[in-house]
This record gives C-alpha cells, structure tokens and sequence, in this order.
C-alpha cells in the first residue's frame, strides 16, 4: 500500500504534551500540577517511571526541533503546562516560565515550523485540584485568566490554537474512574467536570481572540462506538457510551446543545447560558483518533478491563473486546476506516456546523526500538482511510501524529512507545526509527506532487 496524495496545503505535523515529555517539574518557577502529586503516589505509574524527567524535552528542545525539521514538518502540536506559566492556577504569573515557551516558539519559527499550543493537556495546578478542579465551576475563569496571558505573549508568532485536549478522558479516567489524575471515582456524578472543562473552552475562545490570537480549535477524542450484540439492552449500553464519549463534548461545541436533555439537566449553574458561551464560534475541529469500541449490555458479575484500566460491573454498559483485527501494545484494535467512520459520523451528524478538521492525534504503541515496521503500517493505513473520509466531501486540513518522541505514557509511565523517535530513557538520547524515515518520505513525496 501507497500513501495517496493529499490536498495543497495540507499540513503535516506530529504531536507531544508537556507532562509527558518536559521534565523540570520544579525547575524555573514551576508550580507542582495534580498529575505530579498523583504520579507521586506509590503504585499509580505502574512500570515505577520517574515521570519528573519526562523525556528532558526542556532541556533538550532545540535538538526536538531539529528533528521536526529533519523530518520536514510543517507544524508541532505541544501544550503548554499551566503550573509552568501560572503556579497557583491563578494569580501571580512566572515569567521564568513562560520564557521557556518564548523560546520554544521562536525556535519553531527559526526552522520555518508553525507553533500549535495546546493550552490544556491534562496538568492542572494542584492548587486548583485541591480545591475541587473541574468540579469547581471557578477553574474554568481561572484558566480562561491563564489563556489569556498565554496570548498576550505569543499570539504575535503563533497561528494555531487548541485549547483543551480530550475533555472526555480528563472526565472519564480523572474524576468517574480514578485511573488518572486527580484519582475520584465519581461514576456519573463527574458529569460537572465535563461541562466546566467545556466551559473552560468557550470563555478561552473568547479570551484568545480578546489578546488577538485566531486560527483557534479544539481536540476531541472520537471512537465509532459498535454494538456487541442485538439485545436492547446490547443497543442501550452502546447509545448511551456514544453518547459519554463522543457526543457530549462535540455537541455543546459545534451546536450548543447537548445531547440529551437529560444530561442537560444534570449539569450545573446556569446551563442555558454556559452553552452560548461553550459554543462559541472555532475556526477548526481537532479529531484524535486511535479505534473503535465494542460496547453492549453490562456484565454484573464481572469486571471488564478497557485499555488496561478497571470499568466498575455497576456502569450501564460493557466494553468487549473486537476480535480479527491486529492489536497494538495497549491491546487497541488496529482499525484504520474506523477514522474514515469517525469523520463521516461527524459530517453527517453536524453538516456546515462541522468546521475544517485537523487529525490533533493518530498513531500506536508498539515495542520495536527502530524497526517499528507495525507503526510504518499503522500510519499507512490510517492515512489511506484518511484520504477516504477526504474524498467522500469531509474537509480536513491536516494531520498531527502522536507522536514526535517516545513519552512518559500517562500511568503505563515508558512502558508504551508511540514516537517516531526512541527515547532511551536512562541517557535521554534521541533516536529516529523506521518510522520517522518513513514520514519524512511521506511528507517529502507530497511535496513532491504539489499538494501537501
């Protein structure tokens, strides 16, 4: 299989998150984030990774750079960590730190590659963790407060923005099942974390745009959710799973509705007024993608294991497993049209509401140091259905893939690579895999042809 050609100016990037690559989580001023207190806590990585390190990507940024430059890139998708620029969540700014993103960004600039922060991927101030976090409708001011300073200070160099990253996850694993940061298991009484992260969003909209910043999106997980079966209760478990993880995030963004009433009503403050401002015009969508899900009826007498976290028997759906298809290392089926799906859904569900889309993260964690063959086959696969969901009218501008380097993968800590580069961890050195060569040639062929 060959790569298609894809539209002029796509643009091609790869992506990285700050928690999981910077280090240096006390150096310069930086305040500690809930996700260092949790990774703190004996058990929560489990391989015991020293996530303070990270990949050293503060020490070592200008050789990262180097290497998006390397492989041609047009744009890096980073996040900037708001205990780093603001370390009691609000308040007093650090200028050490975001000094550090100055350099970063004009190190990018320097090499001729766009800059795409992210302003919120998954590191809370502890400050604000401790007094509640997304359940505490306040974080959202506060972080449209740190948005803004960010702005202030980069818009002049910065032409693309995402604001939050994958609200669903922070809101599933965070705060309904405690496998993540800040660790509460909540079950459905987390739904506020949901609609003050998707708060967070609309009032940092407008505080982007208010400190002159535009080109501004989000980065929403998607999953084409399956049905395991043909029971009603089969059809129930899966509808309402869609509906958690896919629907109410997008919708309140793209239509400022959510789903169902019901869920409406279960959120807090006043609801009607939240979602003006939660829908606030973007100027594109971000899609991470990495497979679908097999969801039916719940299995009391058991619990069920999604992507290697617990999902309590008392939850009114069940994960199974999907069988015939390659796995990666997290045990994810390797299902390329389930992007060509996802987009579809989202073109069908929301028409000329649907903004232009970027893929803000694909890709897999297979264990092959160098020769990651499997990640080289991944890819192709996905951007094949990619150009798929392109031909069948879907407008997507571009593709981030997850990721530039190995990472601290969350609690898998090193376990899991996803990087186009290796990361050896004891001496922190760089080295490009297969698959980074592979890219390169991708992105240079499209070049090649005049499109991407």
């Amino acid at each position: 299989m060959t790569v298609p050609t894809f539209p002029p100016g796509f643009l091609w990037g790869a992506s990285a998150s700050a928690f999981q690559t910077e280090g240096a989580f006390d150096a310069d001023g930086k305040g500690p984030s809930g996700w260092d207190a949790f990774a703190a806590q004996p058990g929560r990585i489990k391989d015991g990774t020293d996530t303070t390190r990270g990949t050293g990507f503060h020490e070592h940024y200008r050789e990262d750079v180097a290497l998006l430059a390397g492989l041609g890139a047009d744009a890096f998708r980073f996040s900037i960590s708001w205990p780093r620029v603001v370390p009691g969540g609000s308040g007093a700014l650090n200028p050490a730190g975001l000094d550090f993103y100055d350099r970063l960004v004009d190190e990018l600039c320097a090499h001729g590659i766009t800059p795409a922060p992210t302003l919120y991927h998954w590191d809370t101030p502890l400050p604000l963790d401790e007094a509640g976090g997304w359940l505490n409708r306040d974080t959202a001011y506060r972080f449209a407060e740190y948005a803004g300073i960010v702005a202030e200070r980069l818009a002049d160099r910065v032409p693309m923005w995402i604001t939050i990253n994958e609200p669903a996850e922070v809101t599933m694993l965070g705060y309904a099942l405690g496998e993540h940061a800040p660790g509460r298991t909540l079950l459905f009484d987390a739904l506020p974390a949901a609609h003050h992260q998707l708060l967070a969003h609309g009032l940092a909209v407008r505080a982007l745009r208010a400190a002159g910043a535009d080109n501004i999106g989000i980065a929403l997980s998607h999953t084409p959710v399956w049905t395991a079966g043909e029971s009603e209760e089969d059809r129930m478990g899966a509808e309402l799973y869609d509906t958690l993880t896919n629907w109410l995030f997008a919708d309140p963004v793209l239509t400022g509705r959510y789903p169902d009433e019901g869920f409406a009503a279960l959120m807090p403050g006043p609801v009607e007024d939240d979602l003006k401002v939660i829908s606030t015009p973007l100027d594109w969508y971000g899609v991470n993608y990495y497979n679908p899900t097999l969801v039916g009826a719940p299995r009391p007498e058991a619990l069920e294991s999604f992507s290697g976290y617990t999902m309590p028997s008392e939850l009114p759906f069940g994960i199974r497993e999907i069988e015939g298809y390659d796995t990666t290392d997290f045990g994810w089926p390797v299902v390329p049209e389930g992007l060509a799906e996802t987009l579809g859904e989202l073109q069908s569900r929301f028409g000329d509401r649907l903004p232009p889309v970027y893929i803000t993260e694909n890709g897999c964690a297979v264990d092959e140091p160098v020769a990651d063959g499997r990640r080289i086959a991944f890819l192709e696969g996905h951007l094949g259905a990619l150009r798929t969901a392109i031909d069948a009218g879907v407008d997507v501008r571009g593709y981030f893939t997850w990721s530039l380097t190995d990472n601290v993968e969350w609690t898998e800590g090193a376990s899991k690579r996803f990087g186009l580069v290796h990361i050896d961890y004891e001496t922190l050195r760089r080295t490009p895999k297969q698959s980074y060569a592979w890219y390169r040639d991708v992105i240079s062929a499209q070049r090649a042809a005049g499109t991407g």
